[in-house]
């Protein structure tokens, strides 16, 4: 029964938080962005380890939420619109997979073969923002967001698991 509720729960919950992810507005959106990114790569935004993405655009797309973001580094600070004439290189994926590629759960390389993160445009922009967000230290961040996000990602890989070992049945019959 609890199987069932969280596989339910993993596979329809990012349809549940659309609605309220759309109306949310901009202004509020980019300033929750800006804060998490800034706690996120405090050092390597102290490091200047963010010149490598100045004056370029990178777009950030939950698909399944409907939601984009674009990220910039312009005058030593990140800067996040809701528009721009042309992005640089894009990373987009299904809520889910996203929280567990955060939450070290998945590799975003096995994810891109698979076709469940999608990277598009310069490639080379692309490594470094990838490298660039595999060197953060979970250890770093602040336990009640690190507790948040493994608890989270937990969740999704057993959720996903459920639904997964429920397919097998189904196919084995």
């Amino acid at each position: 029964m609890i199987a069932q509720i969280r596989k339910h729960m993993v596979q329809h919950g990012p349809a549940l938080l659309r609605i309220p992810a759309k109306v949310m507005p901009f202004a509020v959106q980019q300033k929750m962005m800006l804060e998490g990114l800034s706690l996120v790569f405090k050092e390597a935004l102290d490091d200047g380890d963010f010149e490598f993405l100045e004056d370029r655009w990178l777009k950030v797309e939950v698909r399944d939420l409907g939601l984009q973001w674009f990220i910039s580094f312009q005058n030593e600070k990140l800067v996040v619109s809701q528009h721009v004439e042309q992005e640089d290189v894009s990373f987009s994926g299904e809520c889910n997979d996203l929280v567990l590629i955060a939450a070290r759960k998945e590799d975003p390389d096995t994810l891109f073969f698979q076709r469940r993160l999608r990277i598009e445009g310069d490639t080379e922009l692309g490594l470094e923002v990838k490298n660039l967000m595999d060197s953060i230290d979970l250890d770093a961040l602040p336990k009640p967001l690190t507790f948040f996000l493994q608890q989270s990602a937990d969740f999704i890989q057993q959720g996903m698991k459920d639904a997964a070992a429920e397919q097998e049945v189904v196919n084995a019959h």
